[in-house]
């Protein structure tokens, strides 16, 4: 047995490894929301990129599809889970939530309003149906990537963003919905990235 198999072989046990990690911490983080699995499933990501970096071949028939599952996994169940620890951080509990899933906004008084004295604006809810919408980004995301078709991500932004146009009036609904996206789509490119590199 050769150095150079040892060493491969130690390389795709350690990116296998990781990547299941990832994937169980993800799903945990998804189910049972705390920050802690967030952040163990980001390091165990990231080793596993280490590991998809260096391997010296792609992967064995046998062993690509299961990349591919505990990839995806990664990216849509891990993604929901950063892009809510995110938003947490950033918003501070500040907006209230939905019973959609969206967010509680209150809408802006015109000058007549005012002049006649109301003090609040009617509250309605906006991006409803986040959740969804964001396992369906994610899934793109991770797909346009590991199928060598970055240029889709372009795709994936455009849609949403257009799809939101119209709710994206109130200022807590930008700054939610840039923080989410982003969030999101960072952490479907980190588990799709893993994918690309070990099957490449």
């Amino acid at each position: 047995m050769s150095l150079f198999f040892i060493a491969d072989a130690i390389t795709w046990s350690a990116l296998v490894l990781a990547l299941v990690a990832a994937a169980v911490l993800s799903v945990l983080a998804y189910v049972r929301p705390r920050r802690a699995y967030v952040w163990f499933a980001a390091g165990t990501l990231g080793i596993a990129t280490l590991a998809a970096a260096s391997a010296s071949a792609p992967a064995q028939f046998g062993l690509a599809p299961l990349v591919v599952l505990l990839g995806l996994t990664t990216a849509v169940f891990g993604g929901s889970a950063a892009a809510a620890m995110a938003l947490n951080l950033a918003m501070g509990g500040t907006v209230a939530p939905g019973l959609h899933g969206g967010i509680i906004v209150t809408e802006r008084l015109t000058a007549d309003e005012k002049r006649q004295g109301i003090v609040a604006g009617a509250r309605r809810e906006v991006l409803r149906g986040g959740l969804t919408i964001g396992v369906l980004e994610r899934v793109a995301t991770a797909g346009t990537i590991i199928a060598g078709f970055p240029e889709g991500l372009a795709i994936v932004v455009a849609v949403k963003g257009v799809g939101r146009f119209t709710e994206l009036e109130a200022p807590e609904a930008r700054e939610r919905f840039i923080i989410g996206t982003f969030a999101s789509l960072i952490w479907a490119c980190a588990a799709a990235l893993v994918v690309h590199l070990a099957i490449r």
